[in-house]
């Protein structure tokens, strides 16, 4: 019995951590990549280092791969968490297993014309009814990100109703050049 219990909570932890990469929007590893237990136990370990940040939010997107010891990081964060590319980085070098990071993510050009746009893309999405329950929790289940006017959605959303209206409505902010919804169905 107590053998089926420890298995049971094992198996509740790992369906937890996969759970908490879709909603956080820090996708695993990418498609193509050869997966073993070692990188498996890498990638959940990075995913939660990942959003755990402390100034990790919805206008920055870390996405990650594992290539065996390897770890590349790579994503936007906005100016005012430039730290966050940093403390990303040493947090995962300090994971037993991994020997190297790589760190590509990208701190977006302070803009005072780009933060008015997200805040007006805020508003707009998470406004509508049906998405305003990807607010829930400490970092939102998607991105929105924006850099010299162009909006990028980024993340997981539960169905493609929501794909679309979210994308729908990020067209209607004004002074936007482009919107690319990159949400995945999850």
């Amino acid at each position: 019995m107590r053998i089926l219990t420890r298995v049971v909570k094992a198996g509740a932890l790992a369906g937890m951590l996969m759970l908490a990469g879709m909603i956080f929007g820090v996708p695993g590893a990418q498609a193509g990549t050869v997966t073993t237990p070692e990188t498996t136990t890498i990638s959940a370990q990075v995913r939660h280092e990942l959003v755990t940040l402390p100034w990790y939010n919805l206008f920055d997107n870390l996405q990650y791969q594992v290539n065996g010891s390897e770890v590349i990081l790579s994503g936007q964060v906005i100016s005012e968490h430039s730290q966050t590319k940093y403390d990303a980085a040493k947090a995962v070098q300090r994971i037993p297993g991994v020997t190297s990071v790589v760190n590509n993510i990208e701190v977006l050009p302070p803009s005072t014309f780009d933060n008015q746009i997200r805040r007006a893309e805020y508003r707009a999405i998470f406004s509508q009814a049906t998405l305003g329950r990807y607010t829930l929790g400490a970092v939102p289940q998607f991105h929105i990100i924006v850099k010299n006017g162009h909006v990028t959605l980024e993340g997981i959303v539960m169905n493609q109703m929501d794909k679309n209206i979210a994308g729908i409505v990020a067209k209607t902010v004004p002074n936007v050049f482009s919107v690319t919804n990159n949400l995945r169905i999850g």
